[in-house]
C-alpha cells in the first residue's frame, strides 16, 4: 500500500530521502523553506561542490569525528561508489581530485542541484518552495501486545503529519526531518530541526560551530591576506600540550587563518579548550630538517653576499611573505647579507621552521562548514534512521550529532543517512 510521506528540508539529506522514499511507489513531498532548493549545496567547496570522497569505504569512518560507528548502515548502505553511480547516472559526471576530493567535471555546484532535481521530477517527488514547517504532529499509540488491564501498559508516540507556520496541517504516514544544522544561516540552517526533535521528546547535545576559520591575535597577519600556503605543517599547543598537527594547505585571511588544515584542527581541538588563546607553530619548509634548512640559507645567502638582506630570501618565501618575516627577525632589511650573524641567521631559521601565530578562537556560524553536535544518535536507530521515540519520525544530515572532516566527508553522511531514511520510511 502506498504511504503518504513528508520530507522536511530541502538541502542534501532532504533531496536523497526524497527521491529514495518515491522510488518504491510512495506519494512524497519535500518541503522547503527557501524559495529553493539546495542553498547550502550551492556555496559548498567554493561554489564547486566537493559531494564526496572516492577513498575505501574503512576510510570514511576514520574521517568522521562524531559517532562514527553509528553510520555502520548508512555507509555500507550507500556508499560513496553509490553517490558517484548516483550522479553519473543523472547526468552529472565526475572527477577525482587531490586527496581522493570528488567534484562535478564542471566545476559547478548547481549541476549538482539540478542532477538531484532531475531526479524528483522522476520520481514526481511534489516540491513546495517558501513552505516552513512550525511543528509536527503525533499521537499517542498504545502497545496492543500489552494486556489491555495492564497498569503499566507502554505508551509511544506515532507521527501524523506537521503544522506549517501559516497554520495548516500536513497529514502524513512518516515524516522525515532533514533541517540541517546551524552552520551558514543565511541558507535555512536555522537549528528548526533541534526544536522538533526537542517537542518530541529528544535530546539535541551542546551545538558548536565546526570546520571554521579561526581568529588570530597577530596584525601582520592581515598583510598576508589572501596568500596560500601549499606543503607546510602546523602544530597546536595549549602551554606546553600539542592538541593537533597537521601537513598540508592553509590561508591567510583578513581576520586569521583558514583552508583545510585550519578547518580540519578546529574539528579536532576539544570545545572545552578551543575558545582560549592557543598557539599555533607553521613549519613554512617541513621537508627540510633545521641543519638542512640552515645549509639552503647559506647557500642563498652565498650567492647574494653583497647583496641588501631583503633582496636575498626571495627565493625561500613568497614575495607576500617577505616584508613579514624580515620585520620578525629584526634583521635590518637594508643590511648586507655578508653582515649577517650566526645569531640573526638562527631567528630567521626559527621563523621558517616555528613561525609563531596566536589562535584567538573560531569564528562563528555564519562562516562554519558544519555544526558539531545536534540530535542524540542514541535515540535513533541505526538501521533505519527512524526515531526511538516516535514512530514514523526519522532524521537525516547535519542535525543529527555526526560530523565529519574536510574532504567530501560531511556530504556523504548526508546522501547515506538520507538514502537510508528514505528508504526505510518507505517500507
Amino acid at each position: 500500500m502506498s504511504k503518504n510521506i513528508i520530507v522536511v528540508g530541502g538541502g542534501a539529506a532532504g533531496m536523497l530521502a526524497a527521491y529514495f522514499a518515491a522510488e518504491a511507489g510512495n506519494k512524497v513531498t519535500l518541503l522547503e523553506k527557501n524559495e529553493k532548493l539546495g542553498k547550502k549545496i550551492y556555496i559548498t567547496g567554493k561554489g564547486r561542490c566537493n559531494l564526496t570522497n572516492a577513498c575505501d569505504v574503512e576510510e570514511l569512518f576514520l574521517n568522521v569525528k562524531s559517532n562514527s560507528k553509528f553510520l555502520y548502515s548508512a555507509f555500507y548502505g550507500f556508499d560513496n561508489s553509490r553517490v558517484i553511480d548516483f550522479f553519473e547516472s543523472h547526468g552529472m559526471p565526475v572527477k577525482v581530485e587531490r586527496g581522493n576530493r570528488v567534484f562535478p567535471v564542471s566545476d559547478k555546484s548547481s549541476d549538482v542541484i539540478f542532477a538531484l532535481q532531475k531526479a524528483l521530477k522522476e520520481k514526481n517527488v511534489e516540491v513546495l518552495l517558501h513552505t516552513e514547517v512550525s511543528k509536527l504532529c503525533y499521537e499517542k499509540i498504545t502497545d496492543t501486545k500489552a494486556d489491555e488491564e495492564a497498569a503499566d501498559k507502554k505508551t509511544e508516540l506515532k507521527i501524523t503529519g506537521v503544522i506549517l507556520k501559516d497554520g495548516t496541517t500536513m497529514a502524513a504516514d512518516a515524516v522525515i526531518v532533514a533541517t540541517g544544522g546551524l552552520s551558514y544561516p543565511s541558507t535555512g540552517s536555522t537549528g528548526d530541526g533541534y526544536k522538533m526533535a526537542e517537542d518530541a521528546g529528544h535530546t539535541v547535545t551542546e551545538c558548536t560551530p565546526s570546520l571554521v576559520p579561526f581568529n588570530v591575535k597577530e596584525e601582520w597577519v592581515k598583510s598576508l591576506q589572501g596568500l596560500s600556503l601549499k606543503n607546510t605543517a602546523i602544530s597546536i599547543y595549549s602551554g606546553k600540550k600539542k592538541l593537533y598537527e597537521d601537513f598540508g594547505e592553509m590561508l591567510f585571511t583578513h581576520f586569521g587563518v583558514s583552508g583545510p588544515m585550519i578547518l580540519s584542527a578546529s574539528a579536532s581541538i576539544k570545545q572545552s579548550l578551543i575558545k582560549q588563546p592557543l598557539d599555533m607553530y607553521i613549519d613554512l619548509k617541513p621537508a627540510l630538517t633545521q641543519e638542512a634548512l640552515d645549509k639552503r640559507i647559506l647557500r642563498e645567502f652565498e650567492e647574494a653576499k653583497n647583496k641588501q638582506f631583503k633582496n636575498s630570501i626571495n627565493r625561500l618565501l613568497p614575495a607576500k611573505m617577505i616584508p613579514v618575516i624580515i620585520e620578525l627577525s629584526g634583521i635590518d632589511q637594508d643590511k648586507k647579507v655578508n653582515e649577517i650573524s650566526k645569531e640573526e641567521r638562527n631567528r630567521l631559521l626559527m621563523l621558517f621552521k616555528k613561525l609563531p601565530v596566536t589562535l584567538n578562537g573560531p569564528r562563528g556560524y555564519n562562516e562554519a562548514i558544519i555544526t558539531k553536535g545536534g540530535i542524540k544518535v542514541k535515540e535513533i536507530n541505526p538501521s533505519t534512521m527512524e526515531s526511538k521515540l516516535v514512530n514514523g519520525l526519522y532524521f537525516a544530515g547535519e542535525v543529527l550529532d555526526l560530523d565529519a572532516y574536510t574532504g567530501g566527508f560531511n556530504l556523504q553522511i548526508a546522501w547515506s543517512t538520507g538514502y537510508l531514511a528514505g528508504t526505510s520510511a518507505a517500507v
